[in-house]
């Protein structure tokens, strides 16, 4: 070998060795697991701190998957919104998110407390 080949047969196992060259490229990355809230929860009707949450998902037109949530609050309705992440968020606590339309929920009734209620009516 020559001092040329000698000299680019180190180089490589030099950068190989830091990760700069990878001689074997990686395995893909297993499949990302399904956001959390997915279409598939089921609805829920609990009573949580005295309130009574109620949660059903929405149907797309075509009956298939989940467009949103009703969530009511002591028969009053709660405005649910699904981030970009998978995560949600209610209207009464929008600066923290929930990993389910549930917990989005029991947030809800622990920052209105015993004596605050949702305004409005579900019609």
């Amino acid at each position: 070998m020559t001092r040329r080949h000698l000299f680019g047969a180190a180089a490589t196992a030099c950068l190989a060795a830091v990760g700069i060259v990878r001689a074997v490229p990686d395995p893909p990355a297993p499949p990302a697991p399904a956001p959390p809230g997915t279409p598939g929860d089921p609805p829920f009707d609990e009573t949580y701190r005295g309130r009574r949450i109620q949660g059903e998902p929405l149907a797309h037109q075509g009956g298939h998957g989940s467009v949103g949530w009703r969530i009511t609050v002591d028969g009053r309705q709660l405005g649910l919104m699904r981030r970009a992440d998978g995560s949600y968020l209610s209207m009464v606590d929008h600066y923290q998110s929930y990993a389910t339309p549930l917990a989005a929920a029991q947030g809800a009734v622990d920052e209105l407390g015993p004596l605050r209620a949702l305004s409005g009516r579900v019609h």
